[in-house]
């Protein structure tokens, strides 16, 4: 990976510009500098965090848990992180019964 300019960025990661100028603002990432055109750069290191956020968002922590987590230190994540898988195992069981109730209400009409 190279340098990206915020469109290449965000279309290389599946992200919006809206995404990436809230994790700017958060204080999670921000431009490397501009190129001969004046549009922003972004480094490889900013690119891998992106993902990191894009990652800890699907796992449920807010971007206010992530800017901690990003920073925590490596007891700390993976206590969270365990806490949080935890945490999703109860939310799918869950979803498994609403599944099994909503195909036993489809099997009876």
């Amino acid at each position: 990976m190279a340098e990206k300019t915020l469109r290449e960025l965000c279309d290389s990661l599946g992200v919006s510009r809206r995404a990436v100028q809230g994790y700017e603002k958060a204080g999670l990432v921000s431009a490397e500098g501009k190129n001969e055109r004046g549009y922003l750069l972004y480094s490889e290191d900013t690119q891998e965090k992106i993902n990191q956020i894009k990652l800890y968002q699907q796992f449920g922590f807010t971007i206010k848990e992530i800017k901690w987590l990003m920073s925590a230190p490596a007891c700390e994540l993976k206590a969270t992180l365990e806490k949080q898988v935890e945490k999703m195992k109860g939310e799918k069981i869950e979803m498994d019964a609403l599944i099994e109730k909503a195909q036993d209400l489809i099997n009876r009409l």
